[in-house]
């Protein structure tokens, strides 16, 4: 029989890189790191992310990488993390996700190293619609438009169980208890009702099932949610991390070198009706992110933040 997960794990969104290409004092090149519950997801991992994850203080429990593609500020920063990983006494194999080349790229992480390790770097290429299944989540990969092969991914939770209606249990007859909880986990009951047995199952008493939490991250791209069908996997996002790397006075050269601006991030975050924008890969010429802000807001009504290196967010249940 199945049982139906009740999810009730934290959910913790760790910026440790924004920077564009390079990296500036304030920004160290892309890494977001995911941890929800006691897994730990690093989507990208530039040059300096096991610092970042120091300053931090997120610890090292990393159960899986995923690449967006193979420009060099996104995974420069795995030869270091894998050899902290193995100096700390790793067991574990590492899965690396990624884009095609990802398969050539752990070869020479595993070739680098002069000195056994504990444990295995493992690759696992991806395309457009792969799907990881996780505990209680799933993420899922969409191609994105940056001039080389690369992928965004959807870190989405399982459906939640609805409410359960504490009345109409009672007025079916379960009595307050136990089977309360049986009823929740998704399992049905026998009662005794009016001197007859009975079976209330859970779809007697319980709402209709909820959404888990969503986030997205394009990685580097042009915008994408005019394709309907990546638009539809990036609708509803508790939090969309979009590339905004210009400023919308820099719309020419965004579209030369295949990157977005802060108001087309802002259109993106419109479009797919996103709870919260979080402005990503900030090209190091600025000194100021205000125009961001202002590019972002001119076309979307939702939160939007342009956060700094090692912000971290809490991302809520919907209710």
């Amino acid at each position: 029989q199945e049982v139906v997960r009740i999810a009730g794990e934290t959910l913790h969104v760790h910026f440790l890189g924004t920077a564009g290409a390079l990296p500036s004092p304030q920004r160290n090149p892309s890494c977001i790191l995911i941890r929800r519950g006691s897994d730990t997801l690093l989507f990208d991992c530039g040059e300096g992310t096991q610092q970042q994850m120091m300053r931090a203080r997120t610890g090292f429990t990393v159960d899986a990488v995923f690449v967006t593609h193979w420009h060099a500020d996104h995974f420069l920063g795995i030869f270091g993390l894998v050899e902290t990983l193995a100096f700390m006494g790793r067991t574990e194999s590492l899965p690396i996700y990624g884009p095609s080349w990802v398969e050539e790229f752990v070869d020479l992480v595993q070739r680098i190293n002069r000195h056994a390790r504990g444990f295995t770097v493992t690759a696992h290429t991806l395309s457009h619609g792969s799907v990881v299944p996780f505990n209680g989540y799933t993420v899922r990969a969409f191609a994105t438009h940056h001039g080389i092969p690369g992928l965004g991914y959807v870190m989405e939770e399982d459906e939640r169980p609805g409410r359960f209606n504490r009345e109409q249990a009672i007025a079916l007859g379960v009595p307050p208890g136990p089977l309360f909880g049986r009823l929740q986990r998704g399992e049905e009951v026998r009662i005794v009702r009016d001197g007859v047995e009975a079976v209330v199952r859970p779809a007697d008493i319980m709402g209709e099932p909820r959404p888990g939490r969503k986030i997205a991250y394009t990685g580097d791209t042009r915008p994408l949610q005019h394709q309907p069908e990546i638009a539809a996997m990036l609708r509803n996002a508790d939090l969309l991390i979009h590339d905004a790397t210009f400023d919308d006075q820099e719309s020419d050269r965004a579209r030369e070198v295949m990157h977005s601006t802060a108001g087309e991030a802002g259109e993106a975050a419109a479009a797919t009706s996103a709870r919260m924008l979080a402005l990503m890969h900030i090209s190091s010429r600025y000194t100021s992110t205000a125009n961001h802000i202002r590019d972002a807001k001119r076309n979307y009504e939702g939160d939007v933040i342009l956060p700094a290196d090692l912000t971290v967010l809490e991302i809520p249940y919907r209710g």
